[in-house]
């Protein structure tokens, strides 16, 4: 068990007077925190580890002192309970570490950069991730003690007691990276303590399973006899409408304006990587566009209504916010009451209009029309994505062996 003292160390300074620190002692090695204050030995009470009256500040420092020493005990105290064996080095390293050093402080201005970022989905993703990795330690951590070997703990924990699946505790992980890269960036830890990487921590995503519609299935949902007006009529609008532009996310569905449609061709930019585009305008389209014409004031309204009472003094996080609420609102009405109606067993969801197109393409679309199509910065990201949407040479391969 180390002991934590405040003493005045025998080093005199120019002006005849001593410096105040902290003293650890551990294992009979001895190591010393300046404290950054300075007072002569007659000043000093050694017994009580106090400074005498005689000093015009005693009353201010001996505060200062009650705290700092309070704070090293309970650091010190704090992690020798989580480890077997800690070195001084450690303790030292630990008391002395600013708050601002310290993982979860830099953890927490992560999040705030998000919220400021206007990054709402992303925000409220990450917090709980934080907060079981804090539930996890039950305690503030330096970045140095981050290692492979806690993360590896830290997964077969989430998976353990949270119940959640490869992908989902990998997603913890993720965060955690995350915050140290910023850290390293903000030069508060340095990436020597980076956990991640060759020959330490690699992240790897299980292959997800994308399923979309038929092309019977969507011509089932267009089909299907809904009132015009109500909201079940209106949330299969925006999934057809999603579904005819290749996928359109959501988000971007949601803020298109009548005047991003100019000479029959629908123009946006797409919210997640900026890329702007324009695809002509099926007349199925124009078929949905006319059931909301009558609510048209000026050419720079929504299309749809679902953000039009949004003030325009609502920062991106909020309204990031009203569109995730809405998304959650039109994917219950699909699942619940679009796809019964429709006669579809498959999970309906806003998402899966994106799968769906992907599906129904199939290989009939060139991959270079199909990255422009889904606006990926990449087109290794469209040659993976594709890649679950194409069965047809497995399956040849498939009837080739069993098919006697």
């Amino acid at each position: 068990m180390a002991s934590v003292k405040i003493v005045l160390r025998k080093k005199q300074n120019k002006d005849k007077t001593y410096p105040l620190a902290i003293r650890i002692t551990k294992d009979r090695r001895t190591s010393f925190i300046h404290l950054g204050y300075h007072i002569s030995e007659d000043e000093w009470d050694s017994v009580q580890q106090r400074v005498k009256k005689s000093h015009p500040n005693s009353a201010r420092l001996n505060n200062l002192l009650i705290k700092k020493l309070a704070e090293a005990n309970d650091k010190s105290l704090e992690l020798e309970t989580q480890k077997e064996e800690v070195s001084m080095d450690s303790i030292k390293s630990f008391i002395k570490a600013p708050k601002s050093t310290t993982f979860f402080t830099q953890a927490q201005l992560y999040l705030d950069n998000l919220k400021q970022s206007g990054k709402y989905n992303q925000y409220t993703a990450d917090k709980p991730r934080i907060k079981r990795f804090r539930e996890f330690l039950n305690k503030d951590v330096l970045f140095s003690e981050i290692t492979e070997t806690l993360l590896q703990r830290f997964m077969s924990y989430i998976k353990g007691t949270c119940n959640v699946n490869e992908r989902t505790a990998i997603n913890h992980i993720v965060v955690i990276r995350s915050v140290f890269s910023m850290a390293i960036k903000a030069n508060v830890t340095d990436r020597k303590y980076y956990p991640f990487g060759a020959g330490k921590m690699s992240i790897k995503f299980p292959q997800s399973n994308k399923v979309g519609l038929s092309a019977e299935e969507v011509k089932k949902i267009e089909d299907v006899e809904l009132s015009e007006g109500s909201f079940e009529n209106h949330c299969r609008n925006l999934w057809l409408f999603s579904f005819y532009f290749a996928g359109m996310r959501v988000s971007d569905v949601l803020r298109v304006k009548w005047s991003d449609i100019q000479d029959s061709r629908l123009h946006y930019t797409m919210g997640k990587n900026n890329k702007s585009g324009s695809l002509k305008l099926p007349a199925k389209v124009t078929k949905i566009l006319d059931q909301y014409k009558d609510q048209k004031v000026n050419k720079d309204d929504y299309i749809f209504p679902d953000l039009k009472d949004i003030p325009e003094s609502d920062s991106q996080f909020y309204v990031q916010r009203r569109i995730a609420f809405t998304t959650s609102r039109v994917d219950k009405y699909l699942r619940n009451h679009v796809a019964p109606l429709a006669g579809i067993d498959k999970k309906l969801t806003m998402h899966i209009a994106r799968h769906t197109f992907g599906n129904i393409s199939g290989d009939k679309i060139p991959i270079q029309m199909l990255q422009k199509l889904y606006r990926h910065s990449s087109v290794t990201t469209t040659i993976g994505y594709q890649a679950n949407f194409i069965h047809k040479d497995a399956d040849d391969a498939l009837d080739a062996v069993i098919g006697f």
